[in-house]
């Protein structure tokens, strides 16, 4: 373990250790995807945010675990007006599946974004997606290369980032989708100035679609967000419990009556 994963939470690195572990097999998969930076811009010309509901059965930093039908999930969310979804198929602890995410891909016709930690370029050929999570923190030198190799595959990369120096590495990658992640991975904490403090580095010549990950609970948080740059936002814990339909609806709209 090298010293900057010493850094990390311990949850962290177990899930690492797990996705180093995971094998693929079969052969090279394809998609002609859906452009999640389309689905954004179709959002707001319908006057909504776009926002990307996340499908998380648990996680470490979340209690208990939802058994709900992904796809009765995934359709919940659509007709809340989410601009496109992620879907962990990350296992371990996440509890999440490819299966899952080859049945809400084919059951809407927004973007799928695939979350998971992947590590190396065969991890790629687990399922195929619209687009694909990539931590630039966990690949450091390997991003440009795995940036590539999504791209080769049809599938769209959003690069997440936590600091500015990650944010230099995304750009330096050829990222043009980039998630800026509230929550430090090395103490899973959250900290929703994160977003902007990053975004302020962004060089004046950089013009990448903006996500602004985790943290956000509330209307006040999205208008926070959306002031700092943030062109989607993507939202899991704060509508996947209790009415999911609804729960997205009140982050989507633009008014304050929903």
């Amino acid at each position: 373990m090298n010293t900057d994963e010493a850094a990390l939470a311990p949850a962290v690195r177990s899930i690492l250790a797990a996705a180093r572990d995971r094998t693929v097999t079969g052969g090279r998969v394809t998609a002609t995807a859906r452009s999640l930076p389309a689905a954004f811009d179709a959002a707001e010309a319908d006057g909504r945010v776009p926002v990307v509901g996340e499908l998380k059965p648990t996680s470490p930093t979340t209690e208990g675990r939802s058994d709900a039908d992904p796809v009765a999930l995934a359709e919940a969310m659509v007709d809340g007006g989410a601009a496109a979804l992620s879907v962990l198929t990350e296992p371990e602890h996440f509890g999440g599946s490819t299966a899952a995410l080859e049945r809400v891909r084919d059951a809407v016709d927004v973007p799928v974004l695939r979350k998971d930690f992947l590590v190396r370029e065969a991890q790629l050929d687990a399922v195929a997606a619209d687009a694909v999570l990539l931590i630039a923190r966990f690949l450091g030198d390997d991003l440009p290369a795995m940036v590539r190799a999504a791209r080769d595959r049809g599938f769209q990369p959003l690069v997440e980032v936590h600091t500015p120096e990650e944010l230099a590495l995304a750009l330096d990658a050829g990222a043009e989708v980039v998630g800026v992640n509230n929550r430090d991975l090395g103490r899973l904490e959250v900290d929703l100035d994160t977003f902007a403090r990053v975004v302020e580095t962004l060089p004046a010549d950089a013009d990448p679609t903006l996500v602004a990950e985790s943290g956000i609970g509330s209307r006040a948080d999205v208008r926070r967000m959306r002031a700092a740059g943030a062109d989607a936002l993507l939202i899991g814990t704060a509508v996947m419990d209790g009415d999911v339909e609804r729960n997205t609806r009140q982050f989507t709209t633009t008014h304050d009556e929903f």
